[in-house]
């Protein structure tokens, strides 16, 4: 069957727009083929500094063609029925469409209409341009002469040739028929834009991947990768070093050559005197570099991957790299020693007139109440005096690199600088630490602080953070969340389950709300929003997101450890057969009760049963079952012994199945009904003393 071959051939196409656009292009041919009824075997598009490539394999030679049958109005319905289905139909006259009888309905017309299916060269003639057209560029341009035209294509940077083939395997493909700002579609494409920019002949993708290889343009992205990675590895092997490995770095300047080249340079030894995520934040940042190690210190070398092999062997592109990088880093020095002239305690002043949101205040005002909150937490906690007051110092300080130097030039090294600081400052090691982590974790692959000092202060930054856009009704909605309120709560959860900590949510809520001076009822909102957040972490590790609802159901369910304790323990109860077996038992009770609250009023079982109403041997086993169900269960939960508190549930399976097999609850008798109803709230009520199993599915 024939292939699609597409190639967009422009003059650069910025790295951070290469995958989304490769996907953007394949979603919007397949869909546009898909939607004309022509059925396809695979698709795969690609990007490079230069190109978007799609391929698209086994498509039919032509549309298929197309029957259907559309019902009209009644025979005899009035003439503007009539006249709106024949023009909807496409037909001139009634004589073209057929009467069927409905044995309901009468007699009404029917159009058959048959459409013959278009060749799919044809089709993709006049889908491509319309695609190429309209494509959602983050940001685009025009160009030349025709860029005064207000029509004139927009593209990322001007589009240079377009190559579109259609046809079968053992045959010479067409050409697709169209062209775009003048631009005619062809099969012609070009190499490396320095090594081989003569133009290539390509028929189908089987010789179209091969011919760009010769021409030194790699099209799979993550080829590119491989061997960026593989060469760089390899050569800090061969010199004796390890490379430090950045995936992020690693995607993006896979984004920037078509043939990448690795080589290796150096900088003076001097330079190391800098902290190395200084070191590693320059070059990066500035030269799209990795750096490299020897055992467990920085080198002075880095990589660097060039897009051309040189005839020199790579010497004048190592040698204008250092230059940049010693300039660079000579910067970062300056700011290094600049900033260490300063205590991070005179820089706090500043942060008075930096706003961390206009209804939350300056950094300032933050500061102080993150002061506050890490105190309580260092001493909730049982952290003990010491810590609690190196958490309040580590608030105190934790925001002040925020006016450094080197925080100005790199954002991203903000509460690692303040640790350094600290550390030059002779501050006690768990307050630079604090300072250092506070921010941690960052995502679910960043390490969680496990000093006390660092978690309280980590905590109290993102508890602060979540009560405060809480109170201004500033939440997620959707996929939006501009202040990664997502982040700081998994954060919150990651900390406490982690590190083993007993924390209430909601006294810390409403602590940290107390000293913002709004009054809103937040907390619970807040931890309901903490309960789907748990779901996702909970979930990652293969809990079931039903049973944190049954726990978090319970009244004053706020700390995260007892929470996913009883979690565990009422999944160990539910995968047994007792457990099995007991939940549905409650569930008949449940269902039972729901119902006849509906006749009787809500509560009308809350009163407990009358033991000497209790007329079959099975309802009073079952009375007996629950009262040391339900002492059990209390004595056992309040001692935080969740599985214990399971065990004894796991009892009631017995009884509960020997009365409902024997018992009819909805007696004739009102008495024994009502006193049956009232031994069932019991035995709900028993229940819940651990989760709520309403909740529970199944």
């Amino acid at each position: 069957m024939p292939d699609l071959l597409l190639e967009l051939f422009s003059e650069e196409i910025p790295a951070r727009m290469q995958a989304q656009a490769a996907s953007d292009l394949e979603r919007l041919v397949t869909g546009a083929l898909i939607e004309r009824g022509l059925k396809f075997e695979g698709a795969v598009s690609h990007a490079t500094p230069r190109r978007l490539a799609l391929h698209i394999a086994g498509l039919p030679g032509r549309q298929p063609d197309v029957r259907e049958e559309k019902k009209g109005p009644r025979v005899g319905a009035p003439e503007a029925a009539v006249l709106g289905f024949l023009k909807s139909a496409g037909l001139a006259s009634l004589d073209q469409a057929k009467i069927e009888k409905d044995p309901k309905k009468g007699e009404f017309y029917v159009a058959v209409i048959e459409r013959e299916g278009k060749p799919t060269l044809d089709l993709l003639a006049h889908i491509l341009p319309t695609i190429i057209r309209t494509f959602p560029w983050p940001k685009s341009m025009r160009w030349g002469t025709a860029s005064v035209r207000p029509d004139s294509l927009r593209w990322v940077r001007p589009l240079h040739s377009i190559v579109a083939t259609f046809g079968p395997e053992n045959e010479e493909p067409d050409v697709v028929p169209f062209e775009v700002d003048g631009i005619a579609a062809g099969n012609i494409t070009y190499g490396h834009r320095f090594m081989a920019p003569a133009p290539i002949k390509v028929r189908r993708f089987d010789d179209y991947l091969p011919a760009l290889d010769r021409a030194k343009v790699v099209l799979t992205a993550a080829r590119r990768k491989d061997i960026i990675l593989h060469d760089a590895r390899a050569l800090a092997f061969a010199q004796g070093y390890e490379l430090i490995e950045d995936e992020a770095l690693l995607d993006e300047v896979a984004g920037l050559v078509e043939w990448p080249v690795v080589l290796m340079g150096s900088f003076d030894e001097s330079f190391l005197s800098i902290p190395p995520e200084v070191i590693r934040a320059t070059i990066r940042a500035n030269q799209k570099c990795f750096v490299l190690r020897t055992g467990d210190r920085l080198a002075n070398r880095f990589i660097v991957i060039s897009n051309i092999e040189a005839t020199d062997g790579g010497k004048e592109i190592v040698a204008g790299n250092k230059r940049v990088v010693a300039a660079r880093l000579a910067d970062a020095k300056f700011f290094w020693e600049t900033d260490l002239g300063t205590k991070l305690e005179d820089r706090l002043p500043k942060l008075e007139s930096i706003i961390f949101h206009q209804r939350l205040g300056t950094q300032g005002e933050r500061v102080r109440r993150l002061e506050t909150l890490a105190d309580e937490i260092a001493t909730r906690l049982d952290a003990g005096s010491a810590a609690a007051a190196h958490a309040a110092q580590a608030a105190h300080l934790c925001k002040a690199d925020l006016v450094s130097e080197m925080v100005g030039e790199f954002p991203e090294l903000q509460g690692l600088m303040g640790r350094y600081y600290a550390l030059a400052q002779h501050k006690h090691p768990s307050v630079a630490a604090a300072i250092g982590e506070h921010y941690k974790p960052q995502g679910p692959g960043d390490r969680v602080p496990t000093d006390p000092v660092s978690v309280a202060v980590a905590l109290a930054d993102k508890i602060d953070t979540l009560v405060g856009f809480w109170a201004i009704n500033e939440k997620p909605t959707g996929s939006k969340d501009p202040y990664a309120l997502r982040r700081a709560a998994l954060g919150v959860i990651r900390l406490v389950l982690e590190n083993g900590l007993r924390l209430s949510l909601l006294y810390m809520f409403r602590f940290a709300q107390s000293h913002l001076h709004m009054h809103a009822n937040i907390a619970n909102d807040l931890l309901s929003f903490f309960a789907d957040r748990l779901k996702v972490y909970l979930r990652d590790k293969g809990a079931r997101h039903d049973l944190i609802d049954a726990v978090f159901a319970l009244d004053g369910q706020d700390d995260l450890l007892m929470i996913v304790k009883r979690v565990e323990a009422l999944g160990k109860l539910l995968e047994t057969d007792d457990g099995g077996n007991l939940l549905a038992g409650y569930k008949r009770a449940a269902n039972i009760l729901r119902a006849e609250e509906k006749r009787d009023g809500a509560g009308a079982f809350e009163a407990k049963h009358t033991a000497g109403l209790l007329a079959q041997d099975e309802e009073r086993a079952l009375a007996r079952a629950i009262a040391r169900a339900a002492s059990e269960t209390r004595d056992r939960a309040g001692a935080e012994d969740f599985e214990g508190a399971m065990q004894a549930l796991a009892r009631l399976r017995a009884p509960v199945d020997a009365f409902f097999d024997k018992v009819t609850v909805n007696a004739e008798d009102a008495g024994l009904r009502l006193n049956r109803l009232r031994l069932l709230n019991e035995l709900r009520a028993a229940m819940h003393e651990v989760a709520d199993f309403s909740k529970v599915a199944g």
